[in-house]
């Protein structure tokens, strides 16, 4: 690895995740100023997005855009769905991958990802709260055990008044769109457009919450999830099991 100094370090791989298309790698360098990460549930359409990399062996090359959008997925090349994707026109070319777009602050907000081809201003990056939880778990174990419940989800808003009437942390939850055939979800009658809200005792506000109580020590155990269903609420039990790298979800 070359760090923009010019000092040369070999870089050692403490682990991946292609389902998420990150990986944590370690040098031993000092003097090294860590970056501000921040917080992707505040990212807004329209706020100034700020992409670094290396595009074509160019080093350090910096464009500018705007978050053009929110909540997106993207297939990894593991064939996965990144759930949580940040859709920004500022300017992505092959080697932007795991460079950090930034806000006008100077914090992480994402980390790029991919781009469409031959699209112009159409670029992509993994949430930055995706990938807090994803380099915690590398850094702890060197892996990624991720339960399996079988749905393909969104997140969306609440009604204020639903949220009030059932007394809800949040006022967002996630839309299961699908659900698959012979999954946990299906055996635990979980149907397309709930909206789920909780699992086990913590609240479900968002995708990257889901994605956090379905992390290795659930899989195996049975645990309560509430969903709306319409305007009720409505508690189910589900038991996660492993994913693996065929299936999506």
């Amino acid at each position: 690895m070359v760090l923009t100094d010019g000092r040369h370090f070999e870089a050692e791989l403490i682990g991946d995740d292609p389902d998420t298309d990150l990986a944590v790698i370690r040098i031993a360098a000092q003097n090294l100023v860590p970056v501000k990460l921040g917080d992707s549930q505040s990212v807004r359409v329209g706020q100034l997005a700020i992409a670094i990399g290396n595009p074509y062996g160019f080093q350090t090359t910096v464009t500018a855009g705007v978050v053009s959008a929110l909540g997106r997925t993207l297939r990894a090349q593991s064939g996965r769905l990144i759930d949580s994707v940040i859709q920004t026109d500022a300017a992505l070319n092959p080697g932007n991958s795991g460079g950090p777009l930034v806000n006008s602050r100077a914090e992480v907000i994402g980390v790029n990802t991919a781009i469409i081809l031959p699209a112009q201003g159409i670029c992509f990056a993994t949430a930055v709260n995706t990938a807090k939880v994803v380099a915690g778990e590398l850094i702890k174990s060197g892996k990624i055990t991720r339960g399996y419940i079988g749905v393909a989800g969104q997140d969306v808003p609440i009604h204020r008044r639903i949220a009030r009437f059932h007394k809800l942390e949040r006022e967002s939850g996630v839309r299961v769109m699908s659900v698959e055939p012979a999954s946990p979800a299906q055996a635990a009658g979980l149907m397309e457009g709930d909206t789920i809200v909780a699992y086990g005792d913590q609240f479900v506000g968002g995708i990257d919450d889901l994605h956090r109580r379905l992390s290795g020590p659930q899989v195996g155990v049975r645990s309560p999830i509430t969903v709306i269903r319409g305007t009720e609420k409505i508690s189910l039990e589900i038991a996660p099991i492993e994913s693996s790298p065929n299936r999506a979800r």
